[in-house]
């Protein structure tokens, strides 16, 4: 069996390190121990946790490690060891590490099926780090048709995972078209299966497939048909806001802007802490669909930690929309076009302006009892041929749409506001309170499902005080060594 010893610059022998520094093969065994428990016990979350641990493993791997790992968890001369042996690089010998920690220990001689895909993903992740995305692609490929032929829900997990970074692979070379068909595939199969994770998370990356090739339509219509995603556990959260936010972007085009801002900020909210990527794209999202929807964010949105520098170019936007400055509202997106663009914001940006005249012309009726049609032109900064005549059509459309209480005076071309009345008197307050107590309620009935407990769970053996300690002592314990936290899934 392959050895390994971790090369470092210290005075001790190259060929070895101190016995009480476990080495990263030997969390690789020890994570399997966990897969083989969860897969005899049947338990989900030990699957689960074992997926997590690797995630924090996987800027330790080498392909000594990885090579020997699997020459230890699979069986000699099986099919998947031979396969998964000849996606692995050339090893080089500085990379070689022999593991003293612990002593050689027999090959199996039948693994689990769970043990296998559980090596299929881990090769995966290792080529997706070294960039070695043909073999990745292969072995994806030769892992998930593995797994199809595995109808068990322990396996469940490791599939959903073989599923994101085989997306993954193709989205880093601009080849996700190509495996539409594929992905289409799988859905239907899980949901025949009635596994739900797997159809959460291939739903989540059919739509990000659309959305990446602007087919919303395509989106919404796969979304609408898809059973009804609800988060029901806490490895389902994370596709959850997935889905929130796939979903905010397509109610976003589709100019349903109200519910586009609740989903967005539910995405925001529900992710991880660690998951600073993706709650900054929530945000983006969200504050250009508010500003759309005529609201100002507040500025401690824009103060956020770890935000404040990528959030300065919609800071000046807003800034900009707020106090109804067009000729401002050019400056910007023309000084951060660059960043709009990659953000995929830019065609929603383009509709701000409306909103930015609309701003202008009532902070003008506000200011002014009557004003004539050439200043507000002037003070509006139109570009247009002719801007009296543009003037006076947002004017009118103004007061159309209700958004400002004036009227034209066409005889002397002024614009004549009426006295600013009281707004209690409205049914503004009677709203605001409202879409308030909804979000409240919303709030509460997903705290309240939250708590519940998943089906069937009363049926389950009780396990007793002594093992339960046991076990997550030696959990604790796998943990300790593992100094790196779980990397940005999103």
């Amino acid at each position: 069996m392959t050895q390994d010893v971790e090369m470092k610059e210290q005075p001790a022998p190259s060929n070895s390190v101190p016995s009480n520094v476990p080495s990263t093969l030997h969390h690789l065994k020890e994570i399997a121990a966990i897969v083989e428990t969860g897969a005899y016990t049947k338990e989900v979350r030990r699957i689960n946790r074992a997926v997590r641990l690797t995630l924090a493993l996987r800027k330790k791997l080498k392909t000594s490690v990885v090579s020997s790992f699997l020459n230890y968890a699979l069986a000699s001369g099986s099919e998947a060891l031979i396969r998964l042996l000849s996606y692995l690089p050339k090893e080089d010998d500085h990379d070689m590490e022999v593991d003293t920690a612990i002593s050689a220990t027999h090959t199996p001689a039948k693994h689990s099926p769970e043990l296998e895909i559980y090596a299929y993903l881990l090769v995966l992740i290792f080529l997706i780090d070294q960039k070695k995305y043909p073999e990745a692609k292969a072995c994806g490929k030769a892992g998930i048709a593995r797994s199809r032929n595995m109808n068990k829900r322990t396996i469940d997990v490791l599939a959903s995972r073989l599923y994101h970074f085989y997306s993954y692979c193709y989205e880093m070379t601009g080849d996700l078209v190509e495996i539409r068909g594929d992905l289409l595939n799988l859905h239907r199969i899980v949901t025949l299966r009635r596994d739900e994770l797997g159809q959460e998370t291939l739903l989540n990356l059919l739509l990000r497939n659309y959305l990446h090739y602007n087919l919303y339509d395509q989106a919404e219509k796969l979304r609408s048909k898809a059973p009804r995603f609800e988060a029901h556990s806490n490895q389902q959260a994370i596709p959850f806001c997935r889905y929130l936010f796939y979903l905010g972007k397509i109610r976003t085009i589709q100019l349903e802007y109200t519910d586009a801002k609740d989903s967005l900020l539910q995405a925001a909210r529900k992710a991880p802490v660690g998951a600073l990527g993706f709650r900054v794209q929530c945000n983006k999202w969200a504050i250009i669909v508010r500003l759309l929807l005529g609201e100002i964010p507040e500025r401690t949105v824009f103060m956020q930690k770890g935000m404040k520098t990528v959030l300065r170019p919609y800071f000046e936007l807003t800034n900009a929309v707020r106090i109804g400055d067009l000729e401002l509202f050019r400056n910007v997106a023309d000084k951060f076009a660059s960043t709009f663009s990659a953000d995929r914001t830019h065609n929603l940006i383009v509709r701000l302006r409306h909103n930015v005249i609309r701003t202008g012309v009532r902070n003008i009726s506000i200011s002014y009892s009557r004003i004539s049609l050439v200043d507000v032109a002037h003070k509006l900064r139109l570009d247009s041929p002719n801007p009296v005549a543009d003037a006076e059509s947002i004017v009118a459309k103004a007061i159309r749409d209700g958004a400002i209480d004036a009227t034209l005076d066409h005889a002397n071309g002024w614009m004549v506001s009426k006295e600013t009345g009281d707004v209690y008197s409205t049914n503004e307050p009677q709203s605001a309170f409202n879409s308030r107590i909804a979000f409240c309620l919303n709030m509460h009935n997903e705290a309240v499902r939250a708590l519940r407990f998943p089906p069937n769970s009363h049926k389950k053996e009780k396990e007793s005080a002594e093992k339960r300690r046991e076990r997550q002592q030696q959990e604790q314990e796998l943990a300790k060594h593992i100094a790196e936290e779980d990397d940005d899934e999103f």
